[in-house]
């Protein structure tokens, strides 16, 4: 078992799905856990959850696209726990399905919003913090369709690229990035046994979409001591997804 005890960990988007995952399997195996979410309620649940599974955490609401937010996030969490060791930048939103050229203006700006300065607002006051506590790791959640693109989703793909770590190598912080296929998350679920649910899973040459678990195993992996020479690559894990488009 990945052994993460006392480690102090920031997860965003923690309310449901893949967040939720991730913040859930830190807390069983010894993290602190800072659950943040937009949804106070969904959050707490969370919460709850690792508490009944033996776990530490608190819920602390922040809107990861609002700057002053992401430092209340970080300054609350020393408050509380004293350190921070571990960030997920897991929280993003997603946009409708438009052309370049009918892309709405304020569409493009949501997302690049949340999702691209979201994740540099998180970074931005999460590595001062990991200093102040000798050192740590960021996961930032992104996308294959980072690697692959997608005709239809212009902003979700422009925002979601490689994190560069070189700077941080020698201060002891490693920062890592994720890019998941499709996930068997509850807005997916909710289309199961329909044609548009095997069609999705279909383009996954393994023959079914990944779990929010599957993503949180790799990424604890990754925030934890056994990654320790891990740093500034982008994991696929998508299920051959990206290959049947070669």
């Amino acid at each position: 078992m990945i052994n993460v005890a006392n480690k102090v960990a920031i997860v965003t988007g923690a309310g449901s799905g893949v967040g939720k995952a991730i913040a859930v399997l830190h807390g069983v195996n010894g993290a602190k856990v800072v659950v943040s979410d937009v949804n106070r309620r969904k959050g707490i649940k969370t919460v709850e959850e690792i508490k009944s599974k033996g776990g530490e955490a608190i819920f602390i609401k922040a809107d990861t696209s609002i700057p002053e937010d992401q430092k209340s996030l970080v300054e609350n969490t020393l408050k509380h726990f004293g350190a921070l060791h571990i960030a997920c930048n897991n929280s993003s939103i997603k946009e409708s399905k438009e052309s370049l050229g009918e892309y709405p203006n304020e569409g493009w700006q949501d997302i690049i919003i949340s999702n691209l300065e979201g994740a540099y607002y998180g970074m931005h006051y999460q590595i001062p913090a990991l200093l102040a506590s000798g050192g740590g790791s960021i996961v930032n959640i992104a996308s294959v369709l980072g690697k692959i693109g997608n005709k239809s989703l212009p902003a979700y793909v422009a925002n979601k690229t490689h994190v560069a770590a070189l700077e941080l190598a020698n201060q002891k912080i490693r920062v890592n990035a994720i890019g998941p296929g499709y996930i068997n998350t509850p807005l997916n679920r909710g289309a199961e046994g329909t044609d548009s649910f095997y069609d999705l899973a279909g383009l996954h040459p393994i023959g079914h979409l990944s779990t929010p678990e599957e993503v949180a195993e790799l990424t604890l992996w990754l925030s934890s001591p056994v990654a320790n020479f891990v740093s500034g690559f982008y994991y696929i894990i998508n299920g051959e997804y990206s290959e049947s488009f070669i």
